[in-house]
């Protein structure tokens, strides 16, 4: 057994959480769509075709805002294809796919009322430009009186949609993207767009692509580049970035939270730097809109080789080490709250997903569903700035920590023991809050690291209540077992 210390004081704060951080993606891959959300004829299913389990674990997950359409699957996308009666089957050559456009931009916004959700745009810059953007922009967004908004009334929209988060592109520097780019021209397009979108619709939040990755030959000198043509045009910088136990290095895996948090920092970095050269007083945010564990060399081992609709496309079925990865990813979204202003889990249901679903059957929680529901739920409020003290597990700290001050009153500790043998003692200095009492000490972990849920057994793995930890003299202890994902709440009034 080891030791760990840290301090939690009202003092010291990052940041307020904004709730956009706990957001998801929805993209037409695999059965995220169709048999996922949407599947007419699912005893389930309401009169709109979707899914009402699937809605219902949604809102239990607690996302607050959803991206959509892609993804790859934008790049190459005519919106028109989707809307109105006439629905024309295409190619998708981002997932070698063959697209139905049953589901499109109409039965999105109802599934977002549905569900609760913000809805997050990305307009197609690949084989597309200004004007096919700023064409969407009018049919989603305009009041009426114009071709594409009465056209938008037609299909049964007479209201708008009042989309207001729009994504300009997706990982346009990869050269896996359909109408790849170079920076220069990316950074043009992406301005040029911008500032037409803005003289339809002023006050939209827009995302300019970053590079598609930390490890991308690209990454720091696109962004630049591009801030440097687009800086006055957009709100946020995009970071992709996903995760895996290569080569059977389970304790390095567990460590992916401290390469997000470099990476984000990085990010930033160059935000500022671009900054600083333009003499800019706005500062430039991060939409962390792709992030998960993706066992991707999975994928990459075994491509399709068939056009088919909706095959079973990175369906990545999660274990405990994938449950307590995840929630160290979301702790490094909040420790940087201050500038990560929004984040989507990649993807909501069946593609690398915390929900699953079953043609015509069941759906259940997969593992990596309980750190970010609790996340959600108790991650509202000022982030408080956590330095913890630990041995190594690996070549980073054991401890990966931050607290969370809601505005009830409560205190959240999010806590991962990165060790894969031993376990934490875990001594917090809570004093600053004059005597706080323990709400609640969840755990979720388990002996057998492969542990998953499934359809006949959906609540193997889950977290669960721990009524050993207590408060003396000031100081919270509790044990945290190894490579586990602890939720501490504390009651400050």
């Amino acid at each position: 057994m080891t030791h760990a210390t840290l301090t939690l004081d009202p003092a010291f704060t990052i940041g307020t959480v904004d709730p956009r951080l706990f957001g998801s993606f929805v993209e037409h891959l695999g059965r995220c769509v169709y048999t996922g959300i949407y599947e007419p004829g699912h005893p389930a299913a309401d009169e709109h075709g979707l899914r009402r389990d699937v809605l219902e674990l949604v809102r239990e997950l607690g996302v607050t805002v959803v991206r959509y359409p892609g993804g790859n699957f934008v790049s190459g996308y005519r919106w028109e294809d989707g809307v109105g009666p006439e629905r024309p089957v295409r190619l998708d050559p981002a997932w070698k796919s063959i697209e139905t456009n049953a589901f499109g931009l109409g039965e999105f916004m109802t599934w977002t009322k549905q569900a609760g959700v913000q809805p997050m745009l990305a307009v197609n810059l690949g084989t597309r430009g200004v004007q096919e953007a700023c064409d969407l922009l009018e049919y989603a967004n305009h009041p009426g009186g114009t071709a594409l908004s009465e056209l938008r009334a037609s299909h049964g929209s007479r209201e708008p949609y009042g989309i207001k988060i729009w994504c300009l592109g997706n990982e346009m520097d990869g050269p896996w993207q359909t109408g790849h780019k170079t920076a220069h021209e990316y950074g043009r397009l992406a301005a040029e767009t911008a500032r037409a979108m803005r003289m339809i619709e002023p006050d939209l939040e827009l995302v300019a692509c970053g590079s598609s990755g930390a490890g991308m030959p690209t990454f720091g000198a696109w962004e630049a580049t591009v801030l440097e043509e687009a800086y006055d045009q957009v709100d946020y910088v995009s970071l992709h970035a996903y995760y895996e136990p290569l080569n059977g290095d389970l304790q390095t895996f567990l460590a992916s939270g401290a390469m997000m948090e470099a990476y984000i920092e990085d990010a930033i970095a160059t935000c500022d730097h671009v900054r600083a050269k333009l003499k800019r007083d706005k500062r430039i945010n991060l939409s962390f809109d792709e992030w998960n564990v993706w066992y991707m060399s999975r994928h990459q081992a075994n491509p399709p080789t068939e056009w088919r609709h909706a095959p079973r496309l990175l369906e990545d079925h999660y274990n405990v080490l994938d449950a307590v990865v995840v929630g160290s990813l979301l702790i490094a979204l909040l420790r940087h709250a201050d500038r990560v202003k929004m984040a989507c889990l990649a993807q909501l249901v069946n593609v690398i997903a915390p929900i699953v679903t079953e043609p015509g059957g069941r759906v259940w929680r997969q593992t990596i569903f309980h750190p970010f529901a609790q996340a959600s739920r108790h991650g509202r409020g000022t982030v408080l700035r956590v330095e913890p003290t630990a041995p190594y597990a690996g070549d980073v700290p054991a401890l990966h920590a931050t607290a969370v001050q809601g505005e009830d009153g409560t205190v959240t500790l999010f806590a991962v023991n990165r060790s894969l043998t031993d376990a934490l003692e875990l001594h917090a200095t809570v004093r600053a809050f004059g005597k706080p009492r323990i709400l609640e000490h969840s755990v979720l972990s388990d002996p057998d690291f492969e542990a998953r849920n499934t359809a006949d057994e959906p609540d193997r793995v889950r977290p669960r209540p721990v009524g050993t930890s207590a408060i003396e003299d000031g100081v919270l202890h509790a044990m945290l077992p190894p490579a586990s994902w602890n939720v501490i709440r504390l009651d400050t009034r």
